[in-house]
């Protein structure tokens, strides 16, 4: 059986040692965000976490969800419900929204800790309250005061969710194409029709009411993305005043059978003349919608770092106590019949992959989580540009390369178990399954490359590139003196030039020739997955000095952050001789050749 403790030790030292969270929360005026709260917040999630989600994960995944076709009713897996309650009673819904909208006021910061471990508990049913910090985000922001006021409170208290209708049948990506129309009553609302699918969420037994954030289009709407409005449709129909009233016309048509996250219900939603109203202004409702996008895309690469800090977890265990042949420099415990695989090298090799990526993820997202604290909070103008900046850079970064790494480390932890790996009683396969998965919604990792390259880079000028350079060349200066340090500064700066460099080949080549964008994106993307990661474990090391942590601990890092340079870094060498080469093995194909010979 699968089992999972919070990581508290590590997930402290990333708060208060390498990001120094207590002080920087008191600078950007989170007065009740002290280590004190903090601690609590954390014992207590990973209480919930461990008692109450973690015993639901396989039941989820032997039951899943099951849909009703009269009633267009889903019932979640038992006990979700009761554990959603929980949740609910325990006020984490609103641990990081405002107080004026009802919530606690702590850091976004805070939350990313509490949500990877809800998702390594229990990743399908942490789906139900994910998307909706992101409809508060998008309602706060967007919403009119009336909507403001009628509809964040319930999400708030958990007393509804929310979700995030994109996608449908004939389009995903090109938002430009959807079909589903919005037509103006006359009275202040719309009737909303169209078909949506892939929706988390979408339909559930676990609260009152579902809030649908839908993007559609308007009968006089430009053609393409510039023409797309958004809309609030509420499963029970709201009024202006707040109260509720009958069904609305809008269903679940069918619940998809997927690979994973059973216990997750991703919709098919069918609006058929259902009431809604419009968010933000007509025509402008990507801008809307991209705010609760982002928002899922953390979170998403949050569940990817849950799902390989359980896996890894576990596969140490079983490393520890499996007992297999003889170490090859003789036996390290000679008391026992056999020595357990964690003496032999491969088995190390793929522990300390798991490690290495799993440790330096989380000090890479947590990071993200203070920008964005920084870029809301901030002190003055320039340090909220700052924050939006490399929180918007590192977006697609934490995204996708923490669930491309997920899939490596549960992969790995299988490994480690040999045949006992893919046996469904050991939880190690559902892990690699839900994993899969973690790439593919919000976004795949090729669009979050695009993203990176396209818009970040090339778009906005690398603003967040270079905040992000300039972090690294200020970390060397400062440490590469210091004996411990300065092979892995020496390292970092050259990558950092090297970053630079590429980021400049590619914009002029890209001008000459477009496809040289798409060609590279992937492995830029992973390249700047991978020197990050190398910037954080050296910070590791770094804060190892001041650290009040045991010496198993610190020896712990220091060993990790030399097996990463020296074993996993070397990874950008591969991926900057593949940007390097260009599009013209991609593209010079004929479409028709592929199946030459067939």
């Amino acid at each position: 059986m699968s089992r999972y403790d919070a990581p508290l030790t590590d997930m402290r030292f990333v708060l208060f040692d390498l990001l120094k969270a207590e002080p920087e929360f008191a600078r950007l005026g989170f007065a009740d965000a002290t280590r004190d709260v903090l601690d609590a917040v954390l014992e207590e999630g990973a209480r919930f976490a461990r008692e109450v989600l973690a015993p639901l994960n396989r039941v989820g995944d032997e039951i899943g969800c099951t849909l009703d076709s009269a009633t267009g009713e889903v019932r979640t897996p038992p006990g979700f419900k009761e554990a959603y309650a929980q949740y609910v009673e325990g006020g984490w819904t609103g641990l990081v929204t405002a107080t004026e909208h009802g919530g606690q006021g702590l850091p976004h910061l805070v939350g990313f800790p509490i949500k990877e471990m809800v998702d390594a508990a229990n990743l399908a049913w942490g789906n139900f309250p994910l998307l909706s910090n992101g409809a508060v985000e998008a309602l706060s922001v967007y919403g009119t005061e009336w909507q403001r006021e009628v509809f964040l409170k319930p999400l708030v208290e958990g007393r509804w969710t929310g979700t995030m209708c994109l996608t449908e049948p004939h389009c995903g990506s090109d938002l430009g194409l959807l079909r589903t129309r919005a037509e103006p009553r006359g009275d202040g609302t719309y009737s909303i029709s169209g078909t949506k699918i892939f929706i988390t969420a979408g339909e559930h037994d676990m609260t009152d009411n579902i809030v649908h954030l839908v993007l559609a289009k308007l009968p006089d709407a430009p053609a393409g993305s510039r023409g797309i409005s958004l809309f609030v449709v509420p499963k029970f129909r709201v009024a202006q005043d707040g109260s509720t009233g009958e069904r609305n016309t809008v269903r679940c048509g069918s619940l998809e059978h997927k690979m994973g996250i059973h216990g997750s219900a991703t919709c098919v939603m069918n609006f058929d003349g259902a009431e809604g109203y419009l968010v933000g202004e007509p025509h402008k409702g990507l801008m809307a919608m991209f705010v609760m996008m982002n928002t899922a895309r953390l979170a998403v690469g949050l569940q990817g770092l849950g799902l390989s800090d359980r896996a890894f977890q576990n596969a140490l265990v079983y490393a520890n106590e499996r007992l297999q042949m003889r170490s090859a420099t003789g036996a390290k415990f000679p008391d026992k019949p056999a020595d357990p695989i964690i003496v032999h090298p491969d088995v190390r090799r793929m522990l300390l992959t798991c490690k290495s990526l799993v440790e330096g993820g989380r000090a890479l997202a947590y990071d993200a989580a203070l920008q964005y604290d920084r870029f809301t909070h901030g002190a003055d103008d320039a340090e909220r540009a700052e924050g939006e900046a490399l929180v918007s850079f590192l977006t697609p970064i934490v995204k996708a390369c923490l669930t491309e790494w997920s899939i490596e480390v549960t992969y790995d932890a299988m490994q480690c178990f040999g045949g006992h790996g893919y046996i469904h009683e050991h939880g190690l396969e559902q892990l690699a399954r839900d994993a899969r998965i973690t790439t593919l919604y919000e976004g795949t990792t090729g669009i979050q490359a695009l993203d990176l390259l396209g818009r970040k880079v090339f778009q906005l000028k690398g603003a967040g590139l270079k905040l992000m350079l300039g972090r690294i060349r200020d970390f060397c200066e400062a440490n590469g003196g210091k004996a411990e340090l300065a092979g892995y500064c020496s390292a970092l700066s050259e990558l950092a030039t090297q970053w630079q460099q590429l980021s400049v080949e590619l914009a002029q080549r890209s001008g000459e020739n477009a496809d040289e964008l798409g060609a590279a994106a992937y492995d830029y993307l992973l390249f700047s997955g991978y020197v990050s990661l190398a910037y954080w474990w050296a910070r590791s090391v770094a804060a190892l000095d001041e650290a009040q942590v045991q010496p198993a601990f610190a020896e712990g890092k220091r060993a990790t952050a030399r097996f990463y340079f020296e074993r996993i870094l070397p990874r950008t060498l591969a991926h900057v001789a593949a940007i390097r080469s260009g599009s013209a093995s991609l593209m010079t194909l004929d479409a028709a050749a592929f199946d030459a010979g067939r």
